[in-house]
């Protein structure tokens, strides 16, 4: 189901929250109709934390249904609910926000192309995938301006062809191209989704819903 609505009276959702097919969190913070509002979104449980202290989940870590990269600064108690089922890995590099700068399925990893090397394995590892660097139609941050489902990708539409293609055959998914929350090119930081629905911002324009759940039906 998609559901347009804020987190931390924010439209910028995907910068608060992070999720997988199975599990979504949001911060400790978080009212409980913020809490059921993704719950329904998503068909997922729903679980509170802060990373570090902060509420910008969405921005400090990313996952995929194998594992999770945080910022370093963030303490295992702080994912508690997931270390026994998840590699966790937190991530000592001069790029840190790295909700904003990796782009994860469950099968590749498109990444900030200015990480280290060896950050670049050890995500690989935590996230049992393929890392490639890389941009987003000039952009580094492809977490931001990018979501990854197992169904499709949604990235905005400063891409070109040779990018779409390059997207299409690295994530083996269609691409669909769409922005959010009135236009905005950051879609990674606008929504949060999955294969069964999304979280929009309540900015986002009827157009922009239809795209959106067009894409993240898609088969």
């Amino acid at each position: 189901m998609l559901l347009k609505g804020r987190l931390h009276n924010s439209p910028y959702v995907g910068v608060f929250s992070v999720c997988n097919e199975s599990m979504a969190i949001i911060p400790k913070d978080s009212t409980p109709d913020e809490e059921k509002l993704v719950k329904r979104a998503l068909d997922v449980d729903v679980h509170k934390t802060f990373i570090g202290g902060s509420p910008l989940l969405g921005s400090l870590m990313v996952m995929n249904s194998k594992g999770a990269v945080v910022a370093d600064f963030g303490e295992l108690e702080d994912l508690h609910f997931m270390k026994d089922d998840y590699n966790i890995l937190f991530i000592n590099d001069k790029i840190n926000a790295v909700g904003n700068d990796i782009l994860a399925s469950d099968r590749v990893a498109l990444v900030h192309p200015d990480f280290e090397n060896e950050t670049i394995r050890y995500i690989g590892e935590a996230l049992d995938v393929e890392v490639v660097k890389g941009m987003i139609g000039g952009i580094k941050t492809v977490g931001s301006v990018a979501v990854v489902t197992k169904n499709a990708l949604l990235v905005n539409p400063q891409v070109d062809e040779k990018e779409i293609k390059f997207l299409q055959d690295l994530f083996r998914l269609p691409v669909h191209l769409t922005t959010a929350n009135f236009g905005s090119i950051y879609i990674g930081a606008s929504m949060i989704a999955n294969s069964k629905g999304a979280l929009v911002g309540d900015l986002s324009t009827p157009i922009e819903v239809f795209e959106i759940e067009d894409a993240i039906a898609s088969k």
